[in-house]
């Protein structure tokens, strides 16, 4: 019996990671990328990666925007990737907040919202991808205790250019140069 291949996936926060982060991006004309954020996630599809977005958006609980203007953006976030030969794999997303206006997002500890692990494991299961060999990349502690529940490895992103510091982790998680 052949074992399946490994899956090896990078899993990105969005805002201030790939985005700059407007505090509630929202709206698609003012999508703004990090320095070399489309940049990287082609080198980690290149890779033979998988390239997962995993976002809190409590702006949508608390009544800042809807569910559909959040789409919207990332509609327009994939369109622009794909007009660099880039594409996310899926996002995973959470609209909930203890003080969310909606009660349906009103959840004062919703296992998805980072710091708490289940944007990632539902990631890691739903690709099948031993969380060995998946990284997250974020900018917050949320993201890294968020990663560490999760048994992934986490990397604190403050700024500068994405793709140099994606193919620094790339590398290590992959064994292998990922120019």
């Amino acid at each position: 019996m052949t074992q399946p291949a490994r899956r090896f996936a990078v899993i990105f926060d969005r805002d201030g990671v790939l985005n700059v982060d407007t505090g509630y991006a929202f709206e698609p004309h003012k999508l703004e990328w990090m320095p070399g954020a489309k940049a990287a996630v082609a080198r980690v599809n290149r890779a033979g990666a998988l390239a997962i977005i995993a976002t809190n958006q409590s702006g949508i609980g608390r009544g800042y925007y809807r569910e559909a203007d959040m789409e919207a953006f990332h509609d327009e976030m994939l369109r622009q990737l794909e007009a660099e030969g880039a594409r996310i794999d899926r996002i995973y997303f959470a609209p909930h907040h203890e003080d969310a206006a909606e009660e349906r997002y009103r959840v004062a500890d919703h296992p998805d919202r980072k710091p708490n692990p289940g944007m990632l494991l539902k990631a890691l299961a739903e690709f099948e991808v031993d969380p060995l060999d998946a990284v997250m990349i974020g900018d917050k502690e949320t993201d890294m205790e968020a990663a560490r529940r999760a048994g992934v490895a986490g990397f604190l992103y403050r700024g500068g250019d994405l793709d140099a510091f994606v193919a620094e982790r790339l590398a290590t998680l992959m064994g292998t140069d990922v120019s």
